[in-house]
């Protein structure tokens, strides 16, 4: 019969400390982002789907949690507040990064503004990647530029027009929570071209009045963060 082989404890304990020390330091060098939308789908399903289309590398240095919250434009700064700590509970230890992820809608002028000024003075600061008037505007500068004032009900109208002329599929409608939108995005529209377009807009106004900058997107700041850390990823891995 085999003879066991006892490991001394002091040995056990030692590589219980290791493991311990090497998980601390991982955890220490990941980065933890949050994106807290105030739509409880459409936004969430789009993040979500990008998340999905990132290197699953990247994801093992990024931590990325997408909540959507269904609170208007007034609450979604104190609610990004109470998931910030949640999720710091959960994970034992700060986020890094922290998105609130709004719309202008029909909300009165001042509470938009409020919002914004509010995360962007918060401390730690929530960074807000809000859109005047609505999230569609992100996806429609995937494949035009529209410069002059869209109300949220030409969205769907405008979008169905672009996606048709450029899939060729004249029967195709657009479904407000869907979860393909990502990918017909990156299909048939180009990621780049919004971000340009959308910086241009930026150009166009320079005082904190947001309520009035419409159209305009703050989205593409924080696409541009995740664009970044993908091309790290690649570069530090050479894929």
């Amino acid at each position: 019969m085999a003879r066991k082989l006892k490991i001394d404890n002091a040995i056990l304990k030692r590589r219980e400390r290791k493991e311990s020390k090497r998980k601390t330091q991982f955890k220490s060098k990941r980065k933890f982002y949050l994106i807290v939308c105030e739509g409880e789908k459409t936004e969430p399903n789009y993040f979500n789907s990008l998340k999905d289309s990132l290197p699953k590398g990247v994801l093992s240095l990024v931590n990325i949690d997408i909540d959507g919250t269904g609170r208007n434009t007034l609450s979604i700064i104190d609610e990004t507040k109470k998931l910030r700590k949640s999720y710091e509970s959960k994970y034992l230890r700060k986020i890094d990064k922290v998105w609130a992820v709004f719309d202008r809608d029909s909300f009165p002028s001042e509470h938009f503004n409020n919002a914004i000024v509010k995360g962007e003075n918060s401390k730690p600061k929530i960074n807000c990647a809000w859109t005047n008037e609505a999230f569609e505007l992100w996806y429609l500068l995937h494949f035009s530029y529209y410069n002059t004032g869209v109300s949220r009900d030409q969205y769907q109208k405008l979008l169905e027009r672009e996606i048709i002329q450029f899939s060729g599929n004249s029967g195709y409608k657009y479904r407000k929570n869907s979860t393909e939108m990502y990918e017909l995005l990156n299909r048939f529209g180009n990621q780049i071209f919004a971000i340009e377009n959308s910086e241009r807009l930026d150009n166009l106004y320079d005082d904190d009045r947001f309520a009035g900058h419409n159209p305009r997107t703050k989205v593409h700041v924080l696409i541009k963060e995740l664009i970044e850390l993908t091309e790290k990823y690649a570069t530090q891995h050479q894929i």
